[in-house]
């Protein structure tokens, strides 16, 4: 029987090409930043390094994004970085917003957890979609922005070697091979990393028990609902588990588990995984034609470098983690890592950063990747228990969970939310910081809130760019002079923007908390000063502005101190 499968969208081919600078065998051009792996991590970085003006070089192996779904829920706090590099509007298009889940055992409904949402979010706390078209789409935005990224599709890294100031590559193309040298060279290649393997390091973690199927299916997705469903022991997998989400375009994906026992090159034959899918939708009650997109094997794994930074070389991504998808941990997590990076990596490479602000990177995404592996392994092992008597407990909390809900706490999935970095030795002013009663903590993502700035209606995330940014809240929009100075004497030496947040007033350039939220949201009162990293991090905030010690807070982060800073 001949088996077609169905195309997700159309796919853009790219061909291979040489530099136009080479001169016997080697690109005369010494680049900034050259990152293998031009996949959702590569490409992330390549963006957000271009945001800061920072020039790129992407080797990509393929000649286009990567065939299959793969990663299929998109956090929150993905969708804002996504806003920062300039995909947001065609990813949130296409894609389905959801914030619900359902856990079933047999074909009972067990659980239902609602992740957090209200009416300050800009975005939902999900989107179901497709990675391969969210790469799609960060391929296109890099393609317009071709005086800062060059993506060399085909070209296949075959050798490293690192100097004291930069490293040098060795790439194989279908029209010849060459040299490249870079100041940073990033990997971004994927979990079986090859400038990892070239450089002889170990990802150090655990392989969880479980293997799992993925299929991909076209079929009327009319009536059925958006979110991650969850069956354990359902009819029509008895003693297993199975997963489903609804995807853009009319499409279902399925994560079933495979037994102890299967054989795996025989549970992976197409007959017998389309059989699985017959059996699933027949027990939901669809009768409807489907066609297959694309199939995949899955083993849950929660590994990690114990440094992401060894000498000029960067790892992030799968390449520097692997973490258990469960809890949609995998691509939203390596978003997070790019968004880390670009702003350290930038401010380094135009010399406003000691290289020990690159150190931060590591320990910060090292942090958060155990994190999530923390979070995500407990998934993992519910999904599939590691031996007979975690199965017996995991069993008896779905039989007791129809009668006793107050169990079913233990089946939380725990879906990606942002690490907070309370540890991180960038952080500013603790006992500045100690006297709030509210609102993020130097180390917290910020917190959204709905702005109204010059009469249009927006949002606090708006405010944020590529820059460090100051948010000082004021009555009616005024701004002390002192501060001033000081605002202006940052400006002129770094990337930085400071907006004010009036509890009242209209005035030109100033934002209005026209909700009356933000203002408690943040416990601030009129004179209060938060200090944001580019990426999004608090790092400092004060009851009482003081210039100076915003200034010394920077000064702080940018020399990379890992003492604590007590301004």
């Amino acid at each position: 029987m001949e088996i077609t499968f169905d195309e997700y969208f159309e796919y853009q081919h790219h061909e291979a090409r040489l530099p136009a600078d080479l001169v016997e065998g080697r690109d005369s051009v010494r680049h900034p930043v050259v990152i293998a792996g031009g996949g959702p991590t590569g490409l992330a970085l390549a963006l957000g390094l271009a945001n800061h003006g920072i020039p790129v070089v992407v080797l990509e192996a393929d000649d286009t994004v990567c065939s299959g779904s793969r990663a299929g829920a998109f956090t929150r706090r993905t969708l804002e970085i996504l806003q920062q590099l300039g995909v947001i509007d065609e990813v949130m298009r296409t894609g389905h917003s959801w914030s619900t889940g359902w856990t079933y055992y047999g074909d009972k409904e067990v659980f239902r957890f609602d992740m957090p949402h209200d009416a300050n979010q800009k975005y939902p706390p999900a989107i179901s979609h497709l990675q391969n078209y969210v790469e799609h789409c960060m391929a296109n935005e890099a393609a317009a922005r071709r005086g800062l990224i060059d993506i060399r599709w085909q070209t296949r890294v075959k050798a490293l070697r690192q100097g004291e100031d930069g490293a040098r590559l060795e790439v194989e193309t279908p029209l010849g091979g060459y040299a490249i040298d870079a100041e940073w060279v990033v990997a971004c290649d994927g979990g079986r990393s090859t400038v990892r393997e070239l450089m002889d390091l170990r990802m150090e973690g655990k392989r969880h028990e479980g293997r799992y199927v993925i299929i991909d299916i076209r079929i009327d997705t009319e009536g059925l609902p958006v979110g991650r469903r969850c069956w354990f022991d359902p009819p029509s997998k008895p003693g297993g588990t199975l997963l489903m989400y609804k995807k853009p375009g009319n499409m279902l994906r399925f994560d079933y588990q495979l037994g102890d026992e299967d054989d795996e090159a025989e549970e992976t034959q197409p007959e017998r995984v389309f059989a699985q899918v017959d059996r699933h939708l027949k027990m939901m009650g669809v009768e409807r034609p489907w066609k297959p997109v694309w199939m995949s094997l899955y083993r849950a794994s929660a590994l990690t470098l114990d440094s992401y930074l060894h000498g000029r070389v960067l790892f992030a991504g799968d390449a520097a983690h692997l973490v258990p998808i469960f809890g949609v941990r995998g691509m939203n997590s390596a978003i997070d890592d790019t968004n880390n990076l670009a702003w350290k990596l930038a401010f380094v490479l135009k010399g406003l950063a000691g290289p020990g602000l690159l150190e931060s990177y590591s320990s910060e995404r090292v942090h958060a990747a155990r994190e999530n592996h923390r979070f995500a392994s407990k998934g993992a092992e519910f999904m599939a228990p590691p031996s007979a008597p975690f199965r017996l407990m995991r069993d008896a909390v779905l039989s007791l969970s129809q009668r006793h809900p107050w169990i079913t706490s233990l089946m939380n999935p725990r879906q990606h939310a942002a690490i907070p970095l309370y540890l991180s030795p960038l952080n500013a002013a603790p006992e500045a910081s100690a006297a709030f009663e509210a609102g993020p903590a130097p180390g917290d993502i910020l917190r959204e809130c709905p702005l109204e700035n010059d009469g249009r209606a927006g949002f606090l995330t708006d405010l944020l760019g590529p820059h460090f940014t100051a948010f000082y809240f004021s009555e009616d929009g005024e701004l002390p002079e002192a501060l001033a100075r000081a605002f202006d004497g940052i400006a002129r030496r770094i990337p930085f923007k400071a907006g004010v947040i009036a509890r009242t007033g209209r005035r030109a350039g100033v934002a209005v908390d026209a909700t009356g939220r933000l203002f408690p949201l943040y416990g601030a009162q009129p004179g209060s000063l938060y200090l944001v990293r580019p990426d999004g991090h608090v790092m400092g905030r004060w009851r009482r502005a003081d210039g100076d010690a915003l200034t010394l807070a920077i000064d702080h982060a940018l020399a990379a101190q890992q003492e604590e800073c007590h301004v």
